[in-house]
């Protein structure tokens, strides 16, 4: 499904700027940027990033869904992350949600584009 794989990658450029848009509450929050939760972070963005161009590999959307428990760990450093963690586990989960229905929908053949026009 190349609209799910579109959607997905549009997502994870999305939760990249989000994840990179708390580094400077990381710095004046945190430990700095230059501690390991900064460090963390930022290579959380990078990776997601990279996983766009690789999302119709079979192994990235459990790289995602990994990465989304991995901000939901770092809850006890900086609730912050934890809440971004959460929110896009949400998103993911709705969107496999919805790819999983549209497939019933296009097997049993009740998709509205595979309806016959009436006369």
């Amino acid at each position: 499904m190349k609209g799910f794989r579109g959607v997905v990658a549009g997502t994870l450029i999305l939760e990249a700027i989000t994840v990179a848009l708390a580094l400077p509450v990381i710095n004046k929050l945190g430990d700095g940027f230059s501690g390991f939760l900064g460090w963390t972070v930022l290579a959380i963005a990078i990776v997601l990033v990279v996983l766009c161009g690789m999302i119709k590999r079979v192994w990235a959307l459990p790289v995602v869904l990994v990465l989304q428990l991995g901000l939901i760990a770092m809850a006890g450093a900086l609730p912050a992350i934890a809440i971004i963690g959460v929110a896009f586990l949400a998103v993911y989960l709705w969107f496999l949600w919805l790819r999983r229905d549209v497939a019933r929908r296009m097997a049993a053949g009740t998709l509205m584009s595979q309806q016959q026009p009436q006369a």
